[in-house]
Parts: C-alpha cells; structure tokens; sequence
C-alpha cells in the first residue's frame, strides 16, 4: 500500500509580494527551497493563515537569501503581501517506509523569511 507524507515543510513565511499578471506558480527563495528539500516545478500546497485559503501550485526558483515569497497568477487572489503562509509538499511512500520517514521541516524567521 502507498501512503501521502509530508515530504517537507517551510512553516509560516510572511508573502512579500502577489502577481496576478504571471502565467502561475509560487517564487520561493533558493536557499528556502534548498533547506526543505523542494525542487523547482515540485508541487506544493499553500495554506493561507491570514484568510485560511488552501491551493496547489508549482514552485519557481527565485534568487538565494533574498527572502522572496511571491505568489504568481490566479493564486495571487488568495494571499495579500504579509499574510503568513504554510508551504507544504507531499511524497508518495510504501507504507513501511513511511512509518520511519522524516521530513525536512524548516521554520525561518517570518519578519524576513530568514533562515538565522
């Protein structure tokens, strides 16, 4: 039997910007993605704790220590710049190997998205 899992997690990071006019996806910071083990194009779930929206997208690697958490297009409508977001992924796991699983978890600073 395959089991979901969360895979990786960055918990409560603060918008810094939204563009409705941008094909779709979420910009991370590089070193963000890279702490969470998320790769571009890697599906994520956004959970708005602001406004208590949830959506899916895609991620798009945006520029190291920069701090950057956008949304882009449609999702746009459901975050405003400084609403603190949870970003989740999920991976598809046997579910012996589940049980032992452990995922990256990371919690930056959500004044500026920091990794200190």
């Amino acid at each position: 039997m395959l089991v979901h899992v969360v895979k990786s997690k960055i918990h409560r990071v603060s918008v810094t910007g939204a563009d409705l006019n941008y094909i779709g996806s979420i910009t991370i910071d590089e070193a963000l993605m890279e702490a969470a083990n998320i790769i571009e194009g890697e599906k994520v779930s956004i959970v708005n704790v602001n406004n208590g929206e949830r959506l899916e997208t895609y991620v798009i690697t945006g520029n190291r220590n920069s701090g950057e958490i956008q949304l882009n297009g449609p999702a746009a409508r459901k975050v405003a710049k400084g609403d603190i977001i949870i970003i989740i992924s999920y991976g598809i796991l046997e579910f012996e190997e589940a049980k032992s699983f452990k995922p990256s978890l990371v919690f930056p600073n959500e004044k500026d998205n920091s990794l200190t």
